[in-house]
């Protein structure tokens, strides 16, 4: 599993239901996912559920006839989390940069106030 396939999982809105449902309800199966992601069809669930799981996202694992789906939290999405991660850290930098960029231009250009020659 690499990262771009980690963000092309990510990039369909319900993908990202599907995982914000898994991470509030933990393990369920494919039918109680279907239940609450009601604006697609049933067997769209399904589709989804292959994608993420082949993205490294979510885990499938069989309780007799059933298939139970879980976060993979071990799996890729760690290196979705670690982009960001980077992602923040630099962007972070760079606004300390420009905000000591601006504090120093400020003062520099403060006018002295006027002394009383009396």
């Amino acid at each position: 599993m690499d990262a771009d396939s980690v963000f092309e999982a990510l990039a369909s809105p319900v993908r990202r239901d599907i995982l914000a449902f898994l991470a509030d309800n933990g393990e369920c199966n494919a039918g109680a996912i279907a239940d609450q992601i009601s604006h697609v069809a049933r067997t769209s669930v399904s589709t989804h559920l292959r994608i993420l799981r082949g993205a490294g996202l979510v885990r499938e694992r069989r309780d007799g006839r059933q298939r139970l789906y879980s976060l993979d939290r071990e799996g890729s999405a760690t290196l979705a989390v670690g982009f960001f991660q980077t992602l923040m850290a630099n962007s972070l930098e760079q606004v300390e940069e420009r905000l000591e960029k601006t504090v120093t231009s400020s003062s520099a250009s403060v006018t002295p106030p006027l002394r009383d020659a009396s």
